[in-house]
């Protein structure tokens, strides 16, 4: 890809721009806009020779050795185009190296192909070195289910639900020192008597006040005689 020199005119201006921020003119404003449209184009249009180039390419590779010179014309167009050596190119041009102009190819590829194998390695070795995420242990999330909804001291936590973690639980419990034993629960005061039945106002009368004795009837002063026949 080649700059003109007004292309390049205009590149400068956008650099200059972007190292020193500065009101910029509306005519540099569409000069910009002009030239990365122009980039794009230039860009697609590179991918669609390429594609062409390689799809032309696996056909002179198949029909070898008679297609040799077409094959090894077409490669070095595919290599400056950004064109990437697979497999197959290494052995087609390890089968044609006795030609001068496949040998010369064979050593450019194997360098390139080695530069790929070492660009995949550094980029897997960085990704087993980049450290992990922090896992946050299952422990520490869990919620547990409150049967009776929120008490009156768990009004700061979502309703039905507290937090189940152990620093949550260690912090209910009092710590203690070690080799103390730990303090015995306070005694509770004896429970007072139930009160008694209150009285009722009127005595409740007896058998014997509700049906009294009668008193013995006494005897006759003058008893009547009574003679005994003789």
């Amino acid at each position: 890809m080649a700059f003109g020199a007004e292309e390049l005119r205009v590149l400068r201006r956008a650099l200059a721009l972007a190292l020193h921020p500065a009101p910029a003119s509306a005519e540099d404003i569409k000069d910009c806009h002009r030239l990365a449209e122009a980039l794009d184009e230039a860009v697609r249009e590179g991918a669609r020779l390429r594609a062409f180039l390689v799809a032309d390419l696996g056909r002179y590779r198949a029909a070898l050795p008679g297609t040799a010179a077409g094959y090894l014309t077409l490669l070095e167009e595919a290599l400056g185009a950004g064109y990437r050596p697979g497999p197959d190119d290494l052995a087609a041009l390890r089968a044609l190296r006795g030609n001068p102009v496949a040998a010369a190819l064979l050593s450019r590829c194997q360098v390139l192909a080695e530069r790929d194998v070492r660009a995949r390695l550094a980029g897997a070795t960085a990704a087993r070195r980049a450290p992990a995420a922090p896992v946050v242990p299952a422990s520490r999330t869990r919620l547990l289910a409150l049967p009776g909804g929120l008490s009156a001291g768990l009004s700061g936590a979502p309703s039905g639900f507290v937090r189940g973690g152990p620093a949550e639980q260690d912090a209910k419990e009092p710590r203690r020192e070690p080799g103390k034993q730990p303090a015995k629960p306070p005694v509770k005061p004896a429970e007072k008597p139930a009160p008694a039945a209150p009285k009722p106002s009127r005595p409740v009368p007896t058998p014997g006040e509700v049906f009294p004795r009668r008193k013995p009837t006494p005897p006759p002063a003058n008893p009547p005689q009574q003679l005994a026949a003789g």
